[in-house]
C-alpha cells in the first residue's frame, strides 16, 4: 500500500513549535458544553489565551474512556441539543477567523458512523478539521475511517497508553499522521496525575519507532505539570481541567469564556524555550 503524504496544519504547527524550541499546549473542550454560544465563544478565545492545538470533543452519550468531568461535559453538550452538524458549523465559524490553528475533533466512532462516514469526512475537511482521533477504532478497523480520513486529508492520531508494548507499537504507529497521543496514566480522562518520569521513559521508547511529535495527555491539570512535562513532550493536552472550570462557572458565559481562557493563560505561561531543552 502507497504510503499517503500530508500536509497539514497540525504538522505545520508542530515543525514551527520544534523551531520555536518548546513544547505545544493542546487544550480539549466539549463541542455545545454548555451550550453551542458559549462554547464557539470559548472556542475563538483559546488560540488568543495561547492554545497551540485544540481538541474538540463530539459528544456522546455513552464516553466509555472519559473520566467524570468529560462525561458530564458531554451530558450538557447533549442536553443542550448539540448534533455532529452543530459540531462541524462551529469548527466552520471559527475558521473564518483562525485559518491557521488546528482543530483535532476527538470522541468515538458512533456519531460518524451514523452520520454517515463518507458525508463526515467531506464535510468535516470542508469545514476545516484537521484530524481525527477515535479512542474506540483500533489500528486492525484503520479501513473502516482511518485510511480514508488521509485519503480525504485528514490527520488520523492514534493513542498510546502504558501498555502499548513494544510488539504492539509498530502496529499503533503504522497509519498513525500528525502526532501520536500518548495516555499517560492508565484508566480513564482526569482521574489520577502522571509520573513525569515515567511518561519520558515511555515517550523516550516511543520515539526509538517513530518521528512523530508526541502529546501527552490524561490528568494534566496545573501549569507545574505542564512545565515538567515539557521537559520530555512535544506537546501537552489539558481537557479535565478546561471542563470542571466551565462546569463550575456556568451561568454567565462571559464569566464561563473570561475563567477559561484566564486558565489557559496560565497553562501556556508554563511553556518557554527553554522549558524542552532537555529533549
Amino acid at each position: 500500500m502507497t504510503k499517503i503524504i500530508l500536509d497539514t496544519r497540525i504538522e505545520r504547527r508542530f515543525a514551527a513549535l520544534a523551531r520555536k524550541g518548546r513544547a505545544g499546549l493542546v487544550a480539549f473542550i466539549t463541542a455545545g458544553d454548555p451550550d453551542q454560544a458559549t462554547s464557539q465563544a470559548i472556542l475563538e478565545a483559546l488560540p488568543q489565551a495561547g492554545a497551540d492545538l485544540i481538541e474538540l470533543g463530539m459528544p456522546f452519550s455513552d464516553p466509555m474512556a472519559d473520566g467524570p468531568a468529560i462525561q458530564a461535559s458531554s451530558q450538557r453538550a447533549l442536553a443542550a441539543g448539540q448534533t455532529m452538524k452543530k459540531t462541524l458549523a462551529m469548527v466552520a465559524a471559527f475558521r473564518k477567523t483562525d485559518p491557521e490553528t488546528p482543530i483535532v475533533l476527538m470522541g468515538y466512532y458512533n456519531p460518524i458512523y451514523v452520520y454517515p462516514g463518507d458525508a463526515f469526512l467531506r464535510e468535516a475537511k470542508a469545514a476545516g478539521v484537521d484530524g481525527l482521533i477515535i479512542v474506540d477504532l483500533p489500528p486492525e478497523e484503520d479501513d473502516e475511517l482511518c485510511l480514508p480520513a488521509m485519503q480525504a486529508g485528514i490527520n488520523f492520531i492514534r493513542l498510546a497508553t502504558p501498555t502499548t508494548d513494544d510488539k504492539r507499537l509498530p502496529r499503533v504507529l503504522e497509519n498513525t499522521s500528525g502526532f501520536l497521543y500518548y495516555v499517560s496514566i492508565a484508566g480513564i480522562t482526569g482521574t489520577k496525575t502522571p509520573d513525569v518520569s515515567q511518561v519520558g521513559k515511555q515517550i523516550a521508547r516511543i520515539k526509538r519507532q517513530t518521528g512523530l511529535p508526541v502529546a501527552v495527555g490524561f490528568g494534566v491539570k496545573s501549569p507545574e505539570q505542564v512545565r515538567a512535562l515539557a521537559q520530555v513532550a512535544d506537546g501537552i493536552v489539558v481537557g479535565s481541567a478546561l471542563v470542571r472550570e466551565i462546569e463550575e462557572n456556568i451561568g454567565s458565559s462571559q464569566e464561563t469564556v473570561s475563567r477559561v481562557a484566564g486558565l489557559v493563560r496560565a497553562l501556556a505561561g508554563a511553556l518557554a524555550p527553554e522549558t524542552v531543552a532537555a529533549k
